[in-house]
């Protein structure tokens, strides 16, 4: 088997690896998820009707889960068809031959890609692990588990809250009545996947902070500094994509402004001592 990264640990049986050594794990551990990728995406695209009318339009039926649950909470709460949707209206063209095509193995490899992310992140753990202390060690137990975990919710929630919400939107402006929207298929899919693998990626910033906590380019202090800053973003970001109601806002508002705050948590802890970092105006 393929050694992995350099061997910090001195009096270990594994011999410290040259640059070239390196690659070839690399290189390994790249086709191993290249693989598994390609495995997935043969799925996906075996399936492809269901994935194309099923999860990539959902966000484009009326009768998608999001829209309907709403309406449901909605007239729960008195509100009555306040937060119901009407129906979008959304077309869509193709204006090349082979776009559909194309976009079928688009489809089919960012499915691959999410369906294999855990055993992705599993290789690489295996690339770096090695290079990691036996303090470092534990401190890191159950990483593939929290950063799957991670991937996956940001994924749903980029999927069932901020994908409808965006889709409705920007199917629905308008600078003027003699204006329609027809949209191409492949920016619709491009824009899904960008929204849904995006937030999946933005739901790292836990894990994320915690390493740059651990090398010390990130304190607590400093994300405390910058909160408001980070509020009003989100704020902005959850005000774009959103109908213009209070409660489809803080719906999208507050699992964002909690991932940040448990951002501030984690770096706290990475480093308790920590010396307050400068104030903004001693940036400039």
């Amino acid at each position: 088997m393929a050694k992995s990264i350099f061997n910090r640990k001195g009096g270990s049986e594994q011999a410290e690896m040259s640059f070239i050594d390196h690659l070839e794990a690399l290189r390994w551990h790249i086709m191993r998820s290249l693989l598994a990728i390609l495995m997935g995406a043969i799925v996906v695209f075996a399936n492809m009707d269901f994935f194309f009318d099923q999860v990539i339009m959902g966000p484009a039926h009326k009768e998608f889960l999001t829209y309907r649950m709403l309406c449901a909470f909605s007239h729960k709460v008195g509100l009555g068809d306040a937060m119901c949707l009407a129906d979008i209206n959304l077309k869509l063209i193709s204006t090349e031959m082979s776009s559909q095509f194309m976009m079928s193995f688009t489809i089919a490899f960012v499915g691959g890609f999410v369906i294999a992310f855990p055993y992705i992140f599993w290789e690489f753990w295996r690339f770096v692990k090695p290079a990691l202390t036996e303090k470092e060690l534990r401190k890191t137990r159950g990483v593939i588990f929290w950063v799957s975990l991670l991937f996956f919710t940001g994924i749903a929630f980029g999927y069932f809250l901020i994908a409808p919400y965006t889709v409705n939107f920007f199917a629905a402006y308008t600078l003027s009545p003699l204006i329609q929207n027809t949209f191409t298929v492949s920016d619709y899919i491009d824009n899904i996947v960008s929204l849904v693998v995006g937030t999946g990626v933005v739901f790292q910033l836990p894990l994320v902070v915690f390493f740059l906590a651990k090398v010390g380019i990130v304190t607590a202090n400093f994300l405390r500094t910058y909160r408001k800053f980070a509020v009003v973003v989100i704020l902005v970001i959850a005000a774009v994509i959103t109908p213009p109601d209070v409660i489809s806002q803080l719906i999208v508002t507050v699992p964002l402004w909690l991932l940040y705050e448990i951002s501030i948590t984690i770096a706290a802890r990475v480093n308790p001592g920590e010396e307050a970092v400068a104030a903004p105006s001693e940036w400039s």
